[in-house]
């Protein structure tokens, strides 16, 4: 069922690196991606797939890993990304609504991941050129995020954001990543009907 791929669906940092995300994954992922709505139909997002551990570990090297975990440096190695999608867009296509195709996309490469038993991340905070020079991206093509992929190592679970509040996700004393989320009734403002 959708809802419970959508719950299952959480920004996982820690992976089993050696279990290997093949080619033929990562291609059927982006599959998903394609069949996304695309504002006025331009489809201008273009991806690189990569699962050689080389080349993960350098685009590893380009990646900031949760900004809220300010004494976490990211996932050591063993529990880095098998497998990595970087999301780009061709600038010679137009840039009109980019950020709502990127969205939609990223949106059904995780949710077909999460139903192949992975969990991924989408991270923005990237050294977009040192990325550009070591995947050799030509200059037409915007890096607009990477999604980083794996058999995740992490248990998410979601909490109701507190009185106070904080919104900041956190990790408990056994690892357990927790993600505050609004509740309902405070994101709907009006109903009618």
């Amino acid at each position: 069922m959708l809802a419970d791929l959508i719950l299952k669906n959480r920004s996982y940092r820690r992976f089993y690196e050696d279990v290997p995300v093949d080619l033929a994954t990562l291609r059927e992922l982006v599959n998903l991606a394609r069949l996304s709505a695309s504002a006025r139909n331009m489809q201008p997002l273009k991806y690189v797939l990569c699962c050689d551990r080389q080349t993960n570990a350098a685009i590893f090297s380009t990646l900031a890993w949760a900004g809220y975990l300010k004494d976490w440096g990211g996932p050591v190695e063993g529990e880095r990304p098998a497998a990595y999608i970087v999301v780009l867009s061709d600038t010679t296509l137009g840039q009109a609504f980019v950020g709502v195709d990127q969205g939609l996309a990223t949106q059904n490469i995780l949710l077909g991941a999460v139903e192949r038993g992975l969990g991924g991340c989408i991270i923005a905070s990237v050294q977009r050129e040192r990325l550009r020079q070591i995947l050799a991206i030509p200059e037409r093509y915007e890096i607009l995020a990477v999604v980083a992929l794996g058999v995740p190592k992490e248990t998410v679970v979601i909490d109701p954001v507190g009185p106070d509040g904080d919104i900041k996700y956190w990790r408990d004393a056994d690892g357990v990543h927790h993600v505050p989320k609004r509740s309902l009734d405070e994101l709907i403002l009006d109903q009618r009907g």
